[in-house]
């Protein structure tokens, strides 16, 4: 008799709160369920930039927007890990400061020991996809684990 081996075991699940991102918890929550997987949920944040376009840049202070940012993250992850307990999943969250979410989420990834990644994709096409990049497909290109896109 062949022994049972589970694939995953851990898998993380990058959020930035969005509609799209919070699909993709759904699912991955509903599949460790299935499987018997822990989860990690993992909220990238930007650092603050004193040349930026963005207008939380230009308005706050850094600690503000550092605070602000914080407090958001937090939020985004408790929801995400009430979501799994609810389930009866086991959770961790993270929260990690970077300018390249990206590399963020394949460190965490490799520090955590995931052995899948589930994120969603935001669908950006055109010029904003040449402009913004996407976060999915730079992870779906430097990463060396399993990756699950979620549309």
């Amino acid at each position: 008799m062949i022994e049972e081996e589970r694939v995953y075991t851990n898998i993380l699940i990058p959020t930035d709160g969005s509609e799209l991102a919070g699909k993709a918890v759904i699912h991955g929550v509903e599949l460790a369920q299935k499987i018997g997987a822990k989860v990690t949920f993992l909220m990238v944040t930007l650092p603050f930039q004193v040349f930026s376009a963005e207008a939380a840049m230009i308005e706050d202070t850094p600690a503000d927007y550092t605070a602000r940012l914080t407090e958001l993250a937090q939020k985004t992850l408790d929801a995400a890990a009430a979501i799994a307990k609810a389930a009866g999943v086991a959770v961790e969250t993270v929260q990690v400061e970077n300018d390249r979410p990206y590399e963020a989420i394949i460190s965490t990834a490799s520090d955590k020991g995931a052995d899948l990644i589930i994120m969603s994709s935001h669908g950006r096409k055109g010029i904003s996809a040449l402009i913004l990049g996407s976060e999915t497909a730079k992870v779906l290109t430097h990463c060396k684990i399993p990756v699950l896109v979620h549309r």
